[in-house]
C-alpha cells in the first residue's frame, strides 16, 4: 500500500533538492568548490526567496496532479501548458525558469499537435527537462508490468523531449527508483534496476543509443572521481551525476548537497538526486528546517496524499 509518507518522500526530495539548487544554478564548479552550499539560500541566481523551486518541481507536480485522475497522456501535456500560461503548480504563481525543448513542445500540443509527437525528437534535444519531471512514474509500478511501466514512461518523456536517448534515461531512473521503492539500498537498486532495464533496451530498436549510456551500465558509475562527472543539462550527464551522488552518500542532506556543489545545472541535478534520496532516506529524514522553508509546503503535502490514495484505489 502507498503510503502519504513513502508520496511524500520521492516527492519533498525532489523538490528540496530543486530548491537548495535554484540560487545557484549556473555557477561553476570552482565557485562551488570555493563557497559550498550548505544551507537552503534565497535570491542568487533567480532572485527568489529560499524555499523557491523551479519547472523541475512544477512539472513533477503537474504529472502528479494528472496521474491522479488516471493515465492520460494529454491531461498531463494540457497541465504543462496550464503551467506555462497561467502559473498552475509554481510556488509564486509565475513561471521563471524554462527549458528551450520544454517550451517549443508546449506550444506545439497546445497548436494541435498530439503528446507523443510534440516533444523534441532531434540530437540537441537531449536535455535532462523530462528526467527531472518523470520520477511520479515510479509509483504505479504496482499496477502495471515492467514493460507497461517502461512504455508509459517513454511516452511521459516524449510529451516533451521524444529523442530515444531521453526516453531510456527516464526509463532506467524509473527502473531503479522502482527498486528504492521495493526497499533496495541505493547500491542494490542500481545493479538490479540496470539488470531490469537491460531485458528491454537488448532489443535491436536501442542499440545505437545504448553505448551512450555505457558508464551507466558498467554498474560502477559510482567508482568515477569527481573530475570525470559532468553536471550541465545534458540528460545523459544529469543521470550519472544524480546516480554518482547517491551512491556515493550515506544521507539525504548529502547526496543533495553533493549535487548543488557539483555546479552547472544545480537544481535538477539535485532535483534528480533527491527524488531517488528521498525514497531511500525517507521524509523524515530530510532536514525540517529545509522542509519548513518550502514555499507552499502544505500543497505538496495534500497532493502526496491525493497521489497515495489514488495509485492504488
Amino acid at each position: 500500500m502507498l503510503t502519504t509518507a513513502k508520496a511524500l518522500s520521492g516527492l519533498m526530495g525532489l523538490c528540496v533538492g530543486d530548491a537548495l539548487g535554484v540560487p545557484v544554478e549556473f555557477t561553476s564548479r570552482a565557485e562551488r568548490v570555493k563557497s559550498p552550499v550548505t544551507s537552503m539560500l534565497g535570491y542568487g541566481t533567480w532572485d527568489v526567496p529560499a524555499g523557491t523551486w523551479s519547472d523541475d518541481s512544477s512539472l513533477t507536480f503537474c504529472l502528479v496532479d494528472s496521474l491522479c485522475e488516471g493515465f492520460s497522456l494529454d491531461a498531463i501535456a494540457r497541465s504543462f501548458w496550464r503551467w506555462y500560461n497561467d502559473g498552475y503548480w509554481t510556488p509564486q504563481g509565475e513561471v521563471f525558469d524554462i527549458g528551450n525543448t520544454t517550451f517549443l513542445a508546449i506550444v506545439n500540443w497546445k497548436q494541435g499537435i498530439p503528446p507523443l509527437k510534440a516533444g523534441g525528437t532531434g540530437e540537441n534535444s537531449n536535455g535532462n527537462g523530462s528526467l527531472m519531471r518523470i520520477l511520479p512514474m515510479a509509483y504505479c509500478h504496482k499496477s502495471l508490468t515492467f514493460s507497461e511501466l517502461i512504455l508509459r514512461v517513454h511516452q511521459v518523456s516524449c510529451i516533451t523531449h521524444a529523442h530515444l536517448r531521453s526516453q531510456m534515461a527516464c526509463g532506467i531512473y524509473i527502473s531503479i527508483a522502482e527498486e528504492l521503492l521495493k526497499g533496495a539500498n541505493p547500491q542494490a537498486a542500481y545493479l538490479e534496476g540496470l539488470n531490469k532495464i537491460q531485458s528491454l533496451y537488448s532489443a535491436d530498436e536501442y542499440l545505437l543509443e545504448k553505448p551512450h549510456f555505457d558508464r551507466v551500465f558498467s554498474g560502477e558509475i559510482a567508482n568515477l572521481s569527481v573530475e570525470e562527472i559532468n553536471s550541465g543539462g545534458y540528460v545523459i550527464d544529469t543521470l550519472e551525476a544524480s546516480l554518482w551522488c547517491l551512491l556515493n552518500s550515506s544521507s539525504y542532506s548529502e547526496a543533495v548537497l553533493k549535487a548543488v556543489n557539483l555546479g552547472g545545472d544545480t537544481d535538477t541535478t539535485a532535483a534528480v538526486t533527491g527524488g531517488l534520496a528521498g525514497i531511500y532516506y525517507g521524509v523524515e529524514n530530510i532536514p525540517q528546517a529545509w522542509i519548513d522553508q518550502i514555499a507552499c509546503k502544505d500543497n505538496i503535502v495534500k497532493l502526496a496524499t491525493s497521489f497515495a490514495a489514488a495509485v492504488y484505489s
